[in-house]
């Protein structure tokens, strides 16, 4: 039991301050659902950037620099792999034929070991179950709606993933594992968390103006969401 949170400032209204205390906020919040690993992942000077440490959320300030507007995150529960190996923890980074990706996952995958050895994926020192993920769109040579399908029906557990491209394109492949993600179009923001519960606390404590939308997904859903809002 991971969590998922992350946010995108589409219409670059708010100060980097302020999502900060968007990310730091989400991301204590998620502490109930894993506190062995907190991870982020965006985009900064035409480069993905990836920062995580073995630490819970309340521990690890998230300090994003100015002019990124679209943020991935994570927190860990450990299920397989030492959260003290930084490399065992999300987002783990990704290269599908020239394009960067990070990937976060929220579940529990039960045949990464028979992936990899009937599918002859690359060895590698990462011991996380969910890893799997990156190397199926490693293989697919791609990072589109058919590759995270064809990811997403390879693995067997439970799972809802979200990944980040270089073009700041986030992914979220739905799976049965929760998921919430709300929009204010007036603000050109998304927030997301990977509980509807953990999502409301944190609002409630941000007191954000504006009523936001509910984003529905269901179990099967792949949705992208562009750097301009599209989805």
């Amino acid at each position: 039991m991971c969590s998922l949170f992350g946010l995108i400032d589409f219409k670059e209204c708010l100060s980097t301050h302020t999502k900060n205390k968007i990310l730091n906020t989400l991301a204590r919040e998620c502490q109930v659902r894993g506190t062995d690993a907190t991870g982020i992942a965006y985009n900064f000077n035409d480069r993905l950037r990836i920062y995580k440490r073995p630490l819970p959320a309340r521990k690890m300030k998230i300090h994003i620099p100015n002019g990124v507007n679209v943020v991935m995150g994570h927190t860990r529960m450990t299920t397989q792999g030492s959260a003290l190996k930084l490399q065992n923890n999300h987002p783990f980074a990704g290269n599908a034929q020239g394009m960067p990706f990070a990937l976060a996952h929220n579940g529990a995958l039960y045949n990464d070991r028979f992936l990899r050895n009937t599918l002859k994926l690359p060895n590698t020192n990462i011991e996380t179950d969910s890893y799997v993920a990156v190397q199926l769109i490693e293989q697919a040579k791609a990072l589109n709606f058919n590759s995270l399908r064809y990811m997403a029906e390879e693995v067997e557990g439970s799972f809802c993933f979200t990944v980040l491209d270089r073009k700041n394109n986030l992914y979220i492949v739905k799976g049965d594992n929760p998921f919430c993600l709300v929009h204010y179009p007036k603000k050109g923001l998304y927030l997301y968390a990977s509980t509807e519960r953990i999502l409301g606390k944190a609002l409630l404590l941000l007191n954000l103006p504006g009523t936001p939308d509910l984003v529905e997904l269901s179990c099967g859903d792949i949705l992208r969401i562009n750097s301009h809002g599209r989805q």
